[in-house]
């Protein structure tokens, strides 16, 4: 089954990405992956408290997975799986893609403000030449009306 790997992270423009992958994968038979990574500056700490944070992360992210995951179970029928990595985003995004072969294309959501489309996609554009699977970038003001036409 081909799968369409969202990033889950903080930004708004996530909503859209996560949304397009859902109505495609449902439109095409296939499945989504959703992937987040927790830097690793957030563990800097002395051990103890590094755990501590790396499991509060850990919750948080399956906490916002769970949204998400309702949304699509609900209304396009896609059981989402997750997959929490920790390191630099890039790196781990690549990695991710080359370990599971079902990934089939890569979604990621622009930001919208006049700063640019945000520093994942950013840093992924300039990957995208040497990338195994296609990138799909999702603008984040397209409306939900708009998602659904196009998919």
């Amino acid at each position: 089954m081909r799968k369409f790997l969202v990033i889950l992270d903080d930004s708004r423009e996530c909503l859209n990405a996560m949304r397009f992958a859902a109505m495609r994968a449902a439109g095409s038979g296939g499945g989504v992956a959703i992937l987040s990574i927790i830097p690793p500056e957030e563990f800097s700490h002395w051990i103890g408290v590094g755990e501590v944070m790396r499991e509060e992360a850990r919750e948080r992210i399956e906490a916002h997975f769970e949204v998400f995951a309702k949304w699509m179970r609900d209304r396009q029928g896609i059981d989402p799986e997750l997959i929490i990595r920790e390191g630099e985003a890039v790196p781990e995004i690549l990695a991710h893609i080359k370990s599971d072969p079902e990934i089939g294309v890569l979604v990621l959501g622009a930001g919208t403000d006049k700063s640019g489309p945000g520093p994942l996609v950013s840093q992924m554009a300039k990957s995208s030449g040497s990338l195994p699977i296609p990138v799909t970038i999702v603008p984040g003001d397209l409306s939900k009306e708009r998602l659904e036409a196009i998919t």
